[in-house]
């Protein structure tokens, strides 16, 4: 096999540290939209990304749900604007954990999950200060078994 057309090689694939945080949440978007398209959902893309959406997932004509997606390399905080994801039984946080090394993690959290904030799911309004209010998750070595259900 030629060298122009071998893959890379696994290991250096996989090596999210190589990419900048552009190019690391672009990866996690596509990725989330190939993985719902194996599941047979219609996935349609959002032209313009200015209400909080990054596509559409529809099942059939009455089940749909609008995705937001955010990813993250090994731990830290993520956080979602209060006025662009506005809790609603129809609107999922889709995140991606990127470890060099390892496929990405995939979670799918449905937004009612800020209902009950607790150590991992945060609801922060920050009256009297100049940040908008937010929802939040705060990754770590610690808190991730929480996220997958583990904890």
């Amino acid at each position: 096999m030629s060298d122009l057309v071998r893959p890379p090689h696994q290991a250096r694939a996989l090596q999210w540290s190589r990419l900048n945080h552009l190019q690391v949440g672009r990866y996690a978007e596509y990725y989330f939209k190939m993985q719902f398209t194996l599941f047979g959902f219609d996935v349609y893309s959002a032209e313009v990304d200015d209400r909080g959406i990054d596509f559409v997932i529809r099942l059939e004509p009455d089940r749909y749900w609008d995705v937001q997606v955010k990813s993250i390399r090994n731990s830290g905080y993520i956080f979602f604007r209060k006025t662009k994801f506005q809790i609603r039984p129809n609107l999922l946080a889709a995140l991606a954990l990127f470890r060099d090394g390892h496929e990405p993690d995939m979670f799918l959290i449905p937004a009612a999950r800020w209902n009950k904030p607790d150590g991992i799911f945060v609801d922060r309004n920050y009256d009297g200060l100049k940040s908008a209010p937010e929802y939040g998750i705060t990754l770590s070595p610690k808190t991730l078994p929480g996220l997958d259900g583990r904890g």
